[in-house]
This record gives C-alpha cells, structure tokens and sequence, in this order.
C-alpha cells in the first residue's frame, strides 16, 4: 500500500491487536504549523486514539503530537481534537455504520502523501479475548511451518 510518494510516519499495531478492520479510509487532516514539524519528526502517539462524528464532521481524539522543541509559544496542545477531511457521502456511509453495527473508528496510520498529512482510519469492531487467541495461535502456526520449511531446504543443499 506504500507508495513512492507516500511517508509513513507511524502506524497503529495495537488497532490490528484489538480490533477487527472491516473498511479503511485515507483523510486528510488539520494541523498546526508546528504539528506539521512534530509529525515530520515523528513525535506521535496513537495510544488510546479514537475517532468520532460530531454534527456530520468527523474528530479524531486523543492523538498526542509532542509539542515542536523550536516552537515557543506557537506550539500546540498535544491532545487537542482535530477535524479529519472526508467527503460528506463517506461521512454519512461511515455515521449509519457506526450507529447502526457497533462499529468504532479507529487511526490506522500517519503518513505524508505528495508533502500532505494524511491519516488512515479503519471502521473497526473489537475483538473477543478468544478471537485474539486465535490469532495468536495462528501467527505461531504460521511462524513453526515456515521455520520448518526452511530447515527442510537447508538440510538438503
């Protein structure tokens, strides 16, 4: 998905742990000038990030952008809410998902597309203690085949 043009800054792992993506979409996003620096430095946390739709815009909330180190006192707060940009059809697809289903928007990711910030969300629903085993089971299956595999070509060169 990593284009030429495309910077990832970060990416969420925790979200792939905890819930289930069903649907992503690419938004721009509002910053301030010394967000923008910060991001390009990569001072940016997801942890406990979530996004929400709030009179038909959609907000993302407790993404921490360290404040820029050169910046005085134009720097930002690091936990403000910021307006994600979307086209109103998705914004209306993604509000009848989240009422209706039980869905929660979630970031994704954080990159930097032709020099613009852009944020990855995923239309995410949360994943059972069991269904986390299972996963967890299977990447250990997956890892013991390919180990196994591999031993298989090296003893018979």
């Amino acid at each position: 998905m990593s284009t030429p043009s495309q910077n990832t800054v970060v990416k969420n792992k925790k979200a792939f742990r905890d819930y289930e993506i069903s649907e992503r979409y690419e938004a721009g996003i509002m910053l301030q000038g010394t967000e923008v620096k910060s991001l390009r430095e990569g001072r940016i946390s997801f942890k406990d990030s979530y996004a929400r739709i709030v009179n038909d815009e959609i907000w993302v909330y407790n993404l921490h952008i360290s404040p820029y180190h050169h910046g005085s006192n134009w720097n930002h707060d690091p936990t403000r809410p910021r307006k994600l940009l979307l086209h109103k059809y998705e914004i209306k697809r993604l509000r009848g998902k989240v009422e209706e289903r039980g869905f929660t928007l979630i970031p994704l990711q954080m990159y930097f597309k032709n020099g613009k910030a852009k944020i990855e969300i995923g239309l995410a629903r949360g994943k059972k203690l069991h269904d986390k085993r299972k996963d967890i089971a299977k990447k250990d299956a997956q890892r013991d085949a390919e180990r196994e595999l591999k031993n298989r070509y090296r003893i018979n060169l």
